[in-house]
């Protein structure tokens, strides 16, 4: 990365970079949360704590570690001086205020969404660990669906699976998986519950990995033996919309149009006031990123975007049902990377 044409055009002389997923996207530092990135026109340095020592030696940039918390600001006096942006969308108040209080005579500048907007677009590197993270997950459905099955909690399937990711490769969570049956399904994001999965209802599953610090994101529904025609409608419904959205995927499409497509299928078919979330979002070292897919969403997509298509039925006190892909764009169109099945299964 040009750090010096980043600064010219943000008209900056340094610029401190403190969220955490900008901290590992810039150093690959894996411990984002406990460190710092300072820019300025000689390049870019890591700040941590002695606790990494060892993991900031082995990073892109230069570091320096910081003894005691309370150094920081005399650290950063060695590097900040005219213009410095901060990032104004994380960094704190009582930050800020003491920048001010210690650096009197420097303009703190606001910046926004500077990094968030060169991560939409993934390097080949980050592709290829993306799609890792979703081929882990494809083996950790496979790999649940005989635990799913009546007399089992949610919270048994959910710990099974995630104990199978850790075991195979995945760093982490990419966030709390979604182990929801029954009227539970009802919730876009209900966790895993110590509720007894019965016969008869539909159980949704929505968990990722974490390779190399990048995400992967998918949720299926399955049923438990056979369903109602009413829960089955629901299943094909989604199913359709899912389709349409995601065969639309491709540069140039904005994200209101995709969402669009899924959420006037759905209404045709008589549920559009339960699709409660948008259709997609990006995904890189953050689960949730730009570019957007909503009916708010002004977000165009472009080649090398890695997005979600996961339209969502959910009918309180019934049951609920979503089906996520995960896709990149391609120059031509797109590549799903998410190849579990998405008939309904009947376990």
């Amino acid at each position: 990365m040009d750090f010096n044409a980043l600064l010219d055009e943000l008209e900056l002389d340094v610029l401190f970079v403190s969220n955490p997923h900008n901290v590992r996207y810039l150093s690959g530092f894996t411990e984002g949360k406990d460190a710092k990135v300072v820019i300025t026109r000689a390049g870019a340095s890591l700040i941590t704590d002695g606790r990494y020592l060892v993991e900031a030696s082995q990073q892109r940039f230069p570091y320096r570690i910081l003894l005691k918390r309370s150094e920081m600001n005399s650290l950063l006096s060695e590097f900040f001086q005219g213009r410095v942006g901060i990032e104004a969308d994380h960094l704190s108040v009582a930050t800020l205020e003491g920048f001010k209080k210690d650096f009197p005579t420097l303009e703190f500048v606001s910046t926004y969404g500077v990094f968030e907007r060169l991560r939409r677009r993934k390097t080949p590197e980050e592709i290829a660990w993306i799609r890792k993270a979703a081929q882990l997950a494809d083996q950790g459905f496979e790999h649940i669906l005989p635990f799913i099955k009546p007399g089992v909690q949610e919270i048994e399937v959910a710990l099974e699976l995630e104990f199978f990711l850790r075991k195979n490769g995945s760093e982490g969570l990419a966030f709390s998986t979604t182990v929801a049956s029954g009227e539970r399904s009802a919730m876009p994001h209900g966790g895993a519950s110590p509720r007894i999965i019965q016969p008869g209802e539909l159980v949704t599953l929505d968990f990722g990995c974490v390779i190399r610090g990048y995400c992967s994101d998918m949720t299926r529904t399955v049923a438990v033996g056979k369903v109602s025609d009413e829960l089955r409608s629901i299943y094909h419904a989604v199913l359709e919309a899912q389709t349409l959205a995601l065969e639309a995927v491709g540069p140039g499409k904005r994200g209101q149009e995709l969402d669009a497509l899924a959420r006037n299928h759905l209404t045709q078919r008589g549920y559009g006031e339960y699709f409660t979330h948008g259709l997609g979002h990006g995904v890189g070292v953050f689960i949730h990123e730009g570019p957007s897919l909503s009916q708010a969403s002004e977000d165009t997509l472009e080649a090398d975007n890695i997005v979600t298509i996961e339209p969502g039925v959910y009918i309180p006190q019934v049951a609920g049902c979503r089906i996520e892909d995960l896709a990149l764009v391609t120059d031509t169109g797109h590549e799903v990377f998410s190849k579990s099945p998405k008939h309904l299964i009947e376990l």
